[in-house]
């Protein structure tokens, strides 16, 4: 299938995990992808395997300069884009006592900041499009409470994209969020977690983890046209852990 034919997509966070899947489906429905992440020898080798439809930029998505260079490049290799999918992101446990102010800092620069970042730096580039797909990927602790820090940060994605949503309607651009579960992903599945996220896995309505392309999917759908009409809402994908 074309499902994404002759559109122009940017995947941040794309060098592994997740955000690798989501540019390999995009690639396989048609899409042209620049991907960008900071690990710069994963993200070249998965660009090199992909072929001429996929470009790796290395980029720091709490900067805005990076932001700047990534559309410019995008626009440079293939033209105006027509998505992005802010999936690049940062996890922490610790309590409130145990985090430090920087840290806290650190953490909403990535998974916040960073997504309104990305949205005004695309804005212009998909109104040169004619419109476009915004995927904000946020987490089931954008719905309910997690670890500090990240839940904040996840619930300021949710947010953010309502808000988004609603002014970018004007110009033809969609803006969702999708909210992960437990998903396999190398970190997640590690010998020292494994048994850990087994054990939890028991707790999960479907009595399993997602895989990455399970995510994909979602993504997918929300970038091509077959979600036309879907704005400013959640995706939730977590095997119902959220409906308990």
């Amino acid at each position: 299938m074309n499902r994404l034919a002759g559109k122009v997509a940017i995947v941040t966070g794309a060098a592994q995990g997740m955000g690798a899947s989501h540019v390999k489906k995009f690639i396989e429905e048609g899409a042209k992808v620049v991907l960008t992440d900071l690990n710069e020898e994963k993200g070249q080798a998965l660009a090199k395997e992909l072929g001429e439809n996929a470009l790796f930029v290395k980029q720091n998505v709490a900067l805005e300069e990076d932001w700047s260079k990534v559309i410019d490049e995008a626009e440079k290799a293939f033209g105006p884009v027509n998505v992005l999918v802010n999936n690049a992101g940062i996890t922490m446990a610790k309590s409130i006592l145990q985090t430090t102010a920087e840290e806290y800092r650190r953490i909403v620069e990535i998974n916040q900041v960073s997504v309104f970042m990305g949205m005004k730096a695309v804005i212009p580039s998909m109104q040169k499009a004619g419109g476009g797909s915004i995927v904000n990927i946020s987490s089931m602790n954008g719905l309910v409470a997690g670890a500090i820090g990240y839940t904040d940060t996840k619930f300021a994605v949710r947010g953010m994209t309502k808000a988004a949503a609603i002014e970018c309607a004007n110009y033809g651009i969609r803006v969702n969020s999708v909210h992960p579960g437990v998903i396999a992903t190398p970190m997640v599945v590690q010998e020292d977690t494994k048994a850990a996220v087994e054990e939890f896995s028991k707790h999960i309505p479907l009595k399993r983890v997602a895989q990455s392309e399970e995510v994909s999917n979602m993504v997918l759908f929300l970038a091509s046209d077959e979600a036309s009409y879907s704005t400013g809402s959640e995706f939730v994908i977590d095997g119902g852990l959220t409906a308990q």
